[in-house]
C-alpha cells in the first residue's frame, strides 16, 4: 500500500483532503472517519480498499514521474502511454489526481487550470517553470505556460 499526502488544493478526487491510498489487491486497511479535522476509528474490522483502476494507476505513475518546473499535457500523457485521449487523462487527474503533482498536467494551450490558476502558479514559480507573462488585455492579466520550453517527453529533460 502507498499513501500519499493530498494536496487539497488541487484536483478534488474521491480521497480529497486527507490521505490517498493505492493498494494492490487484496490489501486490507482499517478505516478512518476524518470530521472536523478530527481522525478516529470507525470500526476495529479491517476494510478492503477499492483498487485504482489500472489506468488511473498509469496515469498518476507518470504524473509522478514529471520534473518539476516540466509539465506533460493531457495529450502528451495519453500518447505516452499508447492508450486513452486527452479527456481520459484528464478524468483521471480530476477524480483521482489530489495526491500527485496536477499542476504539471496541463492543457495544450498553456492557459493555468481554471479554478486553481493561483495556486498552480504558486508552484510553477516555486519551480522555476518557464511562463509567458500575460498581456495587459489577457483576463485577469494571468500569464500561460511557455509550453516550447516547459513541455517534457518522459526521457532525459528533452522537450516534446
Amino acid at each position: 500500500m502507498v499513501a500519499r499526502r493530498t494536496d487539497t488544493r488541487g484536483h478534488q478526487g474521491p480521497f480529497a483532503g486527507g490521505i490517498t491510498l493505492r493498494v494492490r489487491p487484496g490489501q486490507l486497511f482499517r478505516a478512518l472517519s476524518v470530521v472536523w479535522c478530527r481522525i478516529g476509528r470507525m470500526s476495529d474490522e479491517l476494510e478492503e480498499l477499492p483498487e485504482l483502476p489500472a489506468y488511473a494507476e498509469k496515469v498518476l505513475e507518470v504524473a509522478d514521474m514529471i520534473p518539476p518546473g516540466r509539465v506533460m499535457t493531457y495529450g502528451d500523457i495519453a500518447e505516452w502511454l499508447a492508450e486513452g485521449g486527452p479527456r481520459q487523462v484528464g478524468r483521471v487527474m480530476a477524480l483521482y489526481g489530489g495526491g500527485a503533482p496536477w499542476w504539471r498536467v496541463v492543457r495544450a494551450d498553456g492557459t493555468l487550470l481554471p479554478g486553481n490558476e493561483l495556486r498552480a502558479l504558486d508552484h510553477y514559480r516555486a519551480e522555476s517553470t518557464p511562463l509567458k507573462e500575460a498581456s495587459r488585455a489577457a483576463a485577469g492579466h494571468l500569464p500561460r505556460l511557455d509550453m516550447r520550453r516547459a513541455r517534457w517527453d518522459g526521457g532525459n529533460g528533452a522537450h516534446v
